[in-house]
């Protein structure tokens, strides 16, 4: 995680926090709270900070984990409702799911580890501490979100599909499932036609990590759910595809009928500027035309070969478009890049080198030359 997000735990938050504590426990101690909940806070990561404020939080807190839990779940605030949560402010609640974590793994804090997620994941999320109760107890685990799957809530259903990502960023891997998906692919099929975007695109999500380890699966999947699907569960079967189409997977390709290789000419692609300097945009256009004697059914990517701190190469793929043309038929694809440095990406001199990945296939397309 970025260093900055760590700043989210400002003395304000603390002090929000230490006082919802103390409006139902009244035997929290918010000048102790105040003392030792900022003590060595300075150099830990966003993470490490809500774990330390975890160990505070338990200190202060009743030894016996149900009754410290129920004190918990009684300081939240109101359910986010239909409200998809995004920004920082949940991010009070993680030391809570971290929480569960630590101390509610025992098998007789499963239920008051279930009703503390169950509240949790409608305010923040549950989905760091689900992961520990699937490698704890698999079975149970994997029972009550069959069931949240039918939650009037789309944030406990959503939790279903994000909790058991195979890859979920930020988390620990769930290696079972890496192995053997079925279990999750179980519950993917409940919410596949879920009513929520929300949940539909962490039911995408969920199936774009199980293709990194089974590309197979993913495109036989994918093939199943597109027979008869609505408008809404093809989008999500495009959007759980997007990574194997980037590497070209032909499987995937042949799902969305783009398995077969292109008759394009590119007649122009260009970057502009040529020579852009770090912390601008650059704009690549180019201008496709058909060749062939029918239809094709086309999936358009451009790869920019970024230079990494080596000086090496490194291929970043952007998604330009679908189409569909007839012989003689042309489209154009545009897209602008930002250059400013990332979490993810930091950016070097250099010559970019790029290329049209059409329907799986490489075609040069010139590059761009990045100034300091």
């Amino acid at each position: 995680m970025a260093s900055s997000l760590k700043d989210f735990y400002s003395p304000g938050v603390l002090r929000r926090l230490g006082e919802g504590m103390a409006a139902v426990y009244p035997s929290f101690d918010l000048e102790r709270w105040t003392k030792e909940s900022r003590d060595g806070f300075a150099e830990l990561s966003l993470t490490d900070r809500a774990r330390h404020l975890m160990r505070c939080l338990h200190r202060q807190l009743p030894t016996g984990y149900e009754e410290a839990i129920e004190i918990l779940i009684a300081s939240l605030g109101p359910c986010a409702g239909e409200v998809d949560l995004s920004g920082m402010a949940p991010f009070i609640y993680l030391p809570h799911v971290y929480f569960v974590a630590e101390y509610g793994l025992a098998p007789e804090h499963f239920e008051a580890s279930m009703r503390a997620q169950y509240e949790l994941t409608q305010r923040f999320t549950a989905e760091f501490s689900i992961r520990c109760f699937l490698e704890r107890h698999p079975e149970a685990t994997l029972a009550r979100l069959r069931q949240w799957a039918a939650d009037p809530s789309h944030h406990v259903r959503r939790l279903v599909s994000e909790g058991t990502r195979p890859r979920l960023p930020w988390a620990m891997r769930l290696k079972d499932f890496q192995r053997d998906p079925a279990p999750v692919l179980e519950l993917l099929e409940l919410l596949k036609d879920d009513p929520s975007l929300y949940v539909r695109r962490s039911v995408a999500n969920n199936l774009n990590d199980i293709g990194k380890d089974h590309p197979a699966i993913l495109a036989a999947t994918c093939q199943r759910w597109l027979e008869g699907a609505g408008p809404e569960r093809a989008w999500l079967v495009r959007h759980a595809l997007r990574s194997a189409v980037k590497r070209g997977d032909k499987k995937a390709l042949e799902v969305l009928g783009a398995g077969d290789e292109a008759e394009i000419e590119v007649v122009s692609a260009s970057f502009s500027p040529a020579k852009p300097r770090r912390g601008e945009k650059v704009r690549f256009e180019a201008e496709l035309k058909a060749g062939g004697e029918t239809r094709q059914k086309l999936v358009i990517d451009l790869a920019i070969f970024f230079v990494k701190a080596n000086g090496q190469p490194s291929a970043k793929v952007f998604k330009l478009k679908n189409a569909e043309l007839a012989p003689g038929e042309s489209t154009s694809v545009g897209k602008t890049i930002e250059l400013a440095d990332l979490t993810t990406r930091k950016h070097y001199p250099g010559w970019h080198a790029a290329e049209l990945r059409i329907n799986g296939a490489a075609i040069p397309a010139g590059g761009f030359e990045l100034l300091a």
